[in-house]
């Protein structure tokens, strides 16, 4: 998700300039217009939940839970300024964990930061959080296997992984490429049923092994619109035109130019230029391939322990959330046939790819200095506009209809907040706003200022948003 210096914030710029592409037509605001009313979520939290990324926080610069006694003090300052909970980010983008795993190797040194010998660091921050009745939930990044800067990991060591599951990316020009190629980290194809079992695995195991109140997958997605143009991908996308769509001629296809024709550069980012016959068919295989995985991620969870709550951290720009091929809302939710937000990229029965009901809890990244719709003109009359928290928070609502809680996220490190008022204000509507609380990205912006932008220590900034 949010490595610290590694989000990618590029959906979001995209979403600034295709606001037209989903914009609400009516011009008066959701009250005035007989909005319509997702049923009400029967479980509200009000939960406070601090992120700790693993790199930034153990092994970063600043890094300071690579200390035990460090690690004891952090949490009784999360715990004075009103945190209830955290999130601990257990397996990286290398795909390393951070505790003794039979599936991968524990990373346990890095950038000269080193755990204590014989330390579980995983196994000690949730004794020491449940010392302080934190709800703890263990994370992971489902579908990166190998990071790119330190060339480590299973696509940068393992053969296998390297050529057969090491996703397949389109370049500006049309070639075929493995995304390490194009400088971007490790992500592996998640079609393939190989890449799908050592996630499973993973998860069985972190949910055996630790007492946690819930399990949050992060990255289970595509790189982006790029992905996954590999030969694997080619085939089971004609299976999957076969099946669905009983189309005989599937074989037939130019691949991938029936699919995107040509590609341009939008900033840093390869973006569709000109789409072909089979475009929206192939979104929606990627979001069906996404979703049946939540299918089985979900019973894995509930097999090892069915009272673990099963979540996952999605961006809350929608607009643009198709691109990773995520279909984050209810199946009840049909964005082809919504009379109030068009979306132009939807087909029939995208809404059969929304995995909302597969979940028990959702955290949604509202990324954005604009808090309310009222705070710009060309917002203050739309009901749904995914770049500021109160439209995002509100679309997300819409979109999920209320089917499980959810947890807007506020990230404090890496946008220009003007200072930080700003940014209590924004975590005081966010936890009275979203049906399970906020999630507060992330511990190393609010300790260390050097990563953030404000420069300074965050710690009031959080007593105040955070007090009732």
């Amino acid at each position: 998700m949010k490595k610290f210096i590694h989000i990618n914030l590029g959906l979001i710029l995209i979403g600034l300039f295709s606001l037209s592409s989903c914009k609400k037509s009516p011009s008066t605001k959701p009250e005035d217009e007989g909005e319509k009313k997702p049923p009400v979520v029967e479980e509200r939290r009000d939960e406070a939940l601090a992120w700790v990324d693993a790199r930034s926080n153990v092994f970063g610069t600043y890094g300071r839970l690579s200390d035990t006694s460090m690690i004891k003090t952090t949490l009784d300052t999360l715990k004075d300024v009103g945190v209830t909970g955290l999130v601990i980010d257990v397996k990286g983008s290398s795909g390393l964990t951070m505790y003794p795993s039979n599936y991968s190797e524990y990373l346990t040194s890095q950038d000269g930061k080193t755990i204590p010998a014989g330390v579980d660091y995983v196994g000690f921050m949730i004794k020491e959080a449940r010392k302080r009745n934190f709800k703890v939930y263990a994370s992971i990044v489902t579908f990166v296997e190998g990071e790119r800067g330190k060339s480590r990991g299973k696509v940068f060591e393992d053969p296998l992984w390297r050529d057969e599951y090491q996703s397949i990316v389109c370049d500006v020009n049309g070639n075929r490429v493995p995304v390490t190629g194009t400088g971007k980290n490790g992500f592996v194809n998640p079609a393939i049923p190989a890449v799908q079992e050592r996630a499973l695995n993973i998860i069985k195991e972190i949910v055996g092994k630790y007492e946690i109140d819930g399990m949050i997958l992060d990255y289970a997605r595509y790189t982006d619109i790029t992905a996954d143009f590999s030969d694997f991908s080619k085939n089971d996308f004609i299976k999957f035109l076969e099946n669905k769509y009983q189309d005989s001629e599937a074989k037939k296809m130019n691949f991938p130019s029936d699919i995107v024709t040509s590609w341009k550069l939008s900033g840093d980012q390869v973006l569709p230029n000109a789409t072909g016959k089979y475009y929206k068919r192939w979104l929606i295989y990627r979001t069906t391939v996404i979703h049946d995985f939540f299918v089985k991620a979900r019973a894995a969870v509930k097999s090892v322990k069915p009272a673990v709550k099963f979540g996952t951290y999605v961006g809350a720009w929608y607009t643009t959330y198709y691109q990773v091929g995520v279909n984050w809302a209810s199946e009840e939710y049909d964005p082809f046939n919504d009379s109030e937000i068009r979306f132009d990229w939807a087909y029939p029965d995208y809404n059969k790819t929304g995995y909302a009901e597969q979940l028990d809890l959702l955290m949604t990244g509202n990324y954005f200095t604009q808090l309310m719709l009222a705070d710009n003109p060309a917002t203050a009359n739309l009901a749904y506009h995914w770049w500021s928290v109160e439209g995002s928070l509100k679309g997300g609502k819409y979109i999920t209809r209320n089917k499980m809680p959810l947890y807007g996220s506020i990230d404090m490190g890496n946008v220009d907040w003007p200072n930080q008022q700003a940014i209590s204000n924004t975590i005081k509507y966010i936890r009275a706003n979203a049906t399970g609380g906020v999630m507060l990205f992330d511990v190393v912006h609010v300790y260390a200022p050097q990563y953030n932008r404000l420069k300074q220590p965050l710690w009031n900034a959080l007593r105040e948003g955070l007090k009732r």
